[in-house]
């Protein structure tokens, strides 16, 4: 049975799957979450989510949803993401990238620290006339770790829309930035704000909002930025968003993307052609941003660990066990 929510948007599934743990609340606006597994105790593994606002920040939650540490002062935080073992000054390090929106760049961040490490940020779409990125994905290259960002922007042109970076060190030990690629179609119809990559088997996916969801190949030194499937044409209410990819072996998984105005995720494989395989009904309210992650996190993640944004300022855990009972065989 479904009845109206509060804000008399979208609605509320009575058999909607309900959170672990709720986080405490951030100061303005939840956007999106990435998952850091603390590869020494995953029990201090973080979820690091962002707070969208002009006076916004970046934040660090436990996995008691206990708010452990905090970023200030960033300019309409959008998206983040996480990548392990960036080379700087011979050192291997873990790191957050966040697109601060109203300065038109991207920070990074080492982790668990959250120590900025990029000499006051790194800008994007130069020399563009919209810029305001919002989407960020990093996919690091299995044949020799290099890492990407792919960036995404509030609007741009129907053909190259996401620019791609690679990250390394600038020779002093902080990040720099160096574009390689533009590439991917936009309808122009909203926006492309939901980017995920998926590292073993090298794609790209990102929400084309209203349309679909789009897929090409991760790596730019394979010069080929041919659209490889679109898919999720049908069945979301309005907003396709929040895009999470869970493996079940080196070729086998799920992709979940966040039916946004449905309070619902939709379920595709992440092999063979993406048909939908179930539609799972969540407590989160116009989810924005998710991620998941296959690693066993104690006796309430056994299975990995699914993070959603809520309206309501907070972030959603949920056990990918308790998902995956909704997905059929």
């Amino acid at each position: 049975m479904i009845s109206a929510c509060d804000d008399g948007k979208a609605p509320v599934h009575e058999n909607a799957l309900k959170p672990t743990v709720v986080t405490e609340q951030v100061t303005h606006d939840t956007d999106d979450p990435a998952i850091w597994i603390n590869a020494a105790d995953t029990l201090e593994s973080l979820i690091i989510g962002t707070d969208k606002d002009t006076d916004g920040a970046l934040y660090a939650f436990d996995l008691d949803g206990k708010i452990v540490n905090k970023v200030p002062g960033l300019k309409r935080p959008n998206n983040v993401d996480i990548a392990y073992g960036l080379l700087l000054n011979g050192v291997r390090t873990d790191v957050a990238v966040v697109t601060e929106r109203e300065m038109n760049r991207i920070h990074v961040f080492s982790l668990p620290d959250l120590k900025a490490i990029d000499n006051g940020g790194i800008d994007v779409f130069t020399g563009e006339t919209e810029r305001d990125p919002m989407g960020v994905a990093l996919y690091t290259r299995p044949a020799d770790s290099a890492i990407f960002a792919i960036v995404g922007r509030k609007s741009g042109p129907l053909e190259n829309y996401l620019w791609q970076y690679r990250l390394e060190d600038d020779g002093t030990g902080a990040v720099k930035g160096t574009l390689v690629r533009k590439f991917g179609k936009y309808s122009g119809k909203k926006e492309i704000e939901a980017i995920a990559v998926d590292n073993g088997l090298g794609y790209i996916y990102y929400s084309d909002e209203t349309v679909g969801v789009r897929k090409y190949i991760a790596d730019p030194d394979r010069q080929d930025n041919t659209e490889l499937a679109h898919f999720g044409t049908t069945g979301f209410t309005s907003d396709h968003e929040g895009i999470s990819i869970y493996p079940l072996s080196d070729s086998t998984g799920y992709i979940l993307v966040s039916n946004q105005q449905n309070n619902t995720f939709m379920v595709y494989p992440r092999e063979g052609q993406p048909v939908l395989l179930a539609e799972i009904p969540v407590s989160t309210i116009e989810s924005d941003g998710s991620e998941v992650t296959a690693v066993p996190l104690g006796g309430k993640f056994p299975q990995g660990l699914f993070v959603a944004m809520s309206n309501g300022k907070v972030f959603h855990y949920y056990s990918w066990k308790d998902i995956a009972e909704r997905i059929k065989p």
